[in-house]
């Protein structure tokens, strides 16, 4: 994964000068705390991401390869995980996993994908990541923390009713990421299947080519064996 690592250690000190004025607002993320979609690297590319997090907050990211193309068929992918200061959180290589861990700092966490492996075939990778809110106190002042107790003694039923609905909101958070992590791998068998089928199509054709090309040089060769010349005075047959 070293290649990884000189690659994003070059590509952070030509963007750390200035607040990144040549990314562009696509590779940005501010607003929303999960996104899902999928890209494609070209053979030995390599692509980032910046997602902004609070201190505090739980930053997470699946990732899965969906197909792989060209020469190579190596579906191992280097995933790099850098905090706002370029300190390394976590790094992955493999053709799927996840990565989660608390912000220790407030900023742009950088996340790097490398296809170095493959160096003539391209792949296409469905990512899944955001932040998340593990409590509701951890970013309030003292004194809000005391109003907020005060006013849970005076209500406890308000107070049961924000806990359980809170937790509520959390299974059905993670449920939704169970449910993009298994549509991640029927992606995965959609293409594999389509794979196998062009695999089966292609070779199918070559070797029904194969069959009728032996077919006719065998009929080629037994003809030759009984061509007969025409017999002349001056040309006889021999033994």
């Amino acid at each position: 994964i070293s290649p990884l690592i000189e690659a994003v250690d070059t590509y952070q000190n030509q963007t750390v000068k200035d607040l990144r004025p040549d990314v562009s607002d696509q590779e940005l993320f501010w607003g929303a705390d999960q996104y899902d979609f999928a890209i494609v690297l070209p053979a030995t590319g390599l692509d980032c991401f910046w997602h902004f997090a609070h201190q505090g907050e739980r930053f997470y990211l699946n990732f899965m390869v969906q197909w792989v193309t060209g020469l190579a068929n190596d579906k191992h992918l280097s995933v790099i995980v850098n905090a706002p200061s370029g300190l390394i959180m976590s790094s992955v290589d493999d053709a799927k996993g996840e990565i989660a861990f608390i912000a220790g700092e407030t900023g742009f966490y950088q996340m790097c994908f490398s296809n170095f492996h493959n160096h003539f075939g391209s792949m296409q990778i469905f990512l899944n990541f955001g932040v998340y809110y593990e409590g509701l106190k951890d970013f309030k002042k003292e004194e809000e923390i005391k109003k907020e107790e005060e006013r849970e003694h005076l209500n406890k039923t308000i107070s049961t009713m924000e806990e359980s609905s809170n937790r509520l909101q959390t299974f059905m958070f993670h449920m939704w990421r169970y449910y993009n992590i298994e549509r991640m791998r029927r992606g995965t068998d959609y293409f594999l299947l389509q794979s196998n089928s062009s695999y089966v199509s292609t070779w199918s054709a070559v070797q029904g080519f194969v069959i009728i090309m032996a077919g006719y040089l065998q009929l080629f060769f037994l003809k030759r064996l009984f061509d007969i010349k025409p017999t002349t005075e001056t040309e006889k047959p021999r033994c």
